[in-house]
C-alpha cells in the first residue's frame, strides 16, 4: 500500500534493463504519475516491464517550475514516483530542488535504493582503501578542472569522478598534470550494458591506453583515483624533531614529548620512542 501525498526517489538501471528492483517496478506501476528527466528514455523502460504510467517532464532546465506543479499534486492527495535517465535521482542527476521543496512542505519523501554508477564501479575495482569521496562531474574547461582538482591534491580517499566520452583524454591529461603520473587510475565505462570496461593503472599508463583504442574512449565513464598517500606514523617530521630536540635542551623527556605533542600534533608513542632513541645516541652506554 503506498502512501498518499508522498515523493518516491526511485533509482533506476544505469544500463542493462533487468538491474531493477521489484519493489521499484511495484512503485511505478501503482502511483499517479512518473516525474522523469526525459519522457521518451523513461517510457523505453516502463514499456520493458509492461508498465503504463502517466509522465511528465523534470529536468534541470524546468525542475523549478515542474517542481510547484507536483506540489500541486501532493497537496490533491497524489502518489508521485521521481526517476532520472539512468540512476538514482539527486546524485549528479535532477531532483535535489524537488526533494528539497517536498520536504519543506511536509510531505514524506521516501527513497527505493537501486542502481548508482560510481557505488557499481567502486565495488569491481578491488580498491581496498575503505573511505573515497564521491565528486560527480568536473568543470568542462581546463582551468577550472585542474583548479577542483588541485584542491583534491592532499586527500588520502578515493576520488571518484564521472566524465563524458568527449572530454576523457583532456580530463585524465588535466589529472596527469596536477597528480603526477603514478596515482593509480582505475577507469569504468558503459557499466551493465555490452561494452563494460574495467581498466586499471597508473594514470599515465592509462592515458597510453586510452589513446591506443579510440573505442575505449566512448561511453560513459567513472573515474577512481587513489588519493595522496598516506605519511607514516612511524616517522617524526623534520619539524616535530628539531620542535623536540629543542624541548628537550631544557625540560625533562616526559614534559618535553607532551609539549612536543601538543605542538606539532605528532604521536605521543612515536615522539617518546624518538626521544629515548635520540637520548640513547647522546649518551651511549
Amino acid at each position: 500500500m503506498l502512501e498518499k501525498s508522498a515523493l518516491y526517489v526511485v533509482a533506476t538501471p544505469i544500463g542493462n534493463l533487468s538491474d531493477i528492483s521489484l519493489r521499484a517496478l511495484d512503485i511505478l506501476a501503482k502511483v499517479d504519475v512518473v516525474a522523469a528527466e526525459h519522457i521518451q528514455n523513461s517510457r523505453h523502460l516502463l514499456a520493458a516491464h509492461s508498465i503504463t504510467a502517466k509522465l511528465i517532464s523534470l529536468h534541470q532546465h524546468n525542475e523549478t517550475a515542474v517542481t510547484d506543479k507536483i506540489l500541486t499534486l501532493l497537496d490533491s492527495g497524489k502518489r508521485v514516483a521521481l526517476i532520472t535517465d539512468a540512476g538514482t535521482p539527486g546524485i549528479s542527476d535532477p531532483g535535489a530542488i524537488l526533494v528539497q521543496r517536498v520536504r519543506e512542505q511536509g510531505y514524506p519523501v521516501i527513497p527505493v535504493p537501486g542502481a548508482n554508477a560510481a557505488i557499481c564501479a567502486l565495488s569491481a575495482a578491488g580498491i581496498t582503501h575503505p573511505h573515497f569521496l564521491f565528486f560527480g562531474f568536473l568543470p568542462t574547461k581546463t582551468g577550472l578542472r585542474k583548479r577542483e582538482l588541485t584542491a583534491l591534491k592532499s586527500q588520502h580517499c578515493t576520488l571518484i569522478f564521472y566524465e563524458a566520452p568527449h572530454r576523457i583524454l583532456e580530463c585524465v591529461t588535466d589529472m596527469i598534470d596536477v597528480f603526477g603520473t603514478q596515482r593509480q587510475l582505475t577507469v569504468a565505462r558503459e557499466l551493465t550494458k555490452l561494452f563494460e570496461t574495467i581498466h586499471g593503472g597508473t594514470l599515465g599508463d592509462t592515458l597510453a591506453w586510452l589513446q591506443a583504442d579510440a573505442h575505449q574512449q566512448k561511453g560513459e565513464f567513472v573515474l577512481l583515483l587513489s588519493g595522496a598517500e598516506i605519511p607514516d606514523k612511524s616517522e617524526v617530521s623534520e619539524q616535530a624533531r628539531h620542535t623536540l630536540t629543542c624541548l628537550l635542551d631544557e625540560l625533562p623527556l616526559k614534559q618535553a614529548v607532551k609539549l612536543a605533542t601538543q605542538i606539532t600534533g605528532e604521536n605521543k608513542n612515536t615522539l617518546y620512542q624518538w626521544a629515548l632513541d635520540l637520548k640513547a645516541a647522546k649518551h651511549p652506554e
